[in-house]
């Protein structure tokens, strides 16, 4: 279950953010005032959590230092960690404004 975690608008009024939980049906984290900061803890949850729990060790494989990579459509970002999911590798992307994707290992390009 990627994606598991996302960002939403707090639903206390503010204009403030959190981290829902899709596994649970809760939120993990909210009152964050940045949404990017909102979407970097999201991301990094997806890191370590799967639908069942903790992702094993040997799924996750972090960069170190973070690889400057292009994108099949060519827009340059770095990456910094890989992730196996459903038996493909698919990395945490970040763009040149700091925004997070996940993206298809074959979808990547080392610069």
């Amino acid at each position: 279950m990627f994606g598991r975690f996302t960002v939403r608008p707090s639903d206390d009024g503010t204009s403030r953010f959190g981290v829902w939980d899709g596994a649970v049906n809760g939120w993990r984290a909210t009152g964050i005032d940045d949404e990017g900061k909102a979407r970097e803890l999201a991301s990094d949850l997806d890191v370590q959590y799967d639908a069942h729990g903790p992702r094993a060790a040997d799924a996750v494989r972090h960069v170190d230092p973070a690889l400057p990579v292009q994108r099949a459509s060519w827009s340059a970002g770095v990456l910094d960690v890989w992730v196996r999911e459903h038996g493909q590798w698919i990395g945490r992307f970040r763009d040149e404004n700091g925004n997070v994707t996940w993206v298809p290992g074959a979808e990547l390009r080392q610069l």
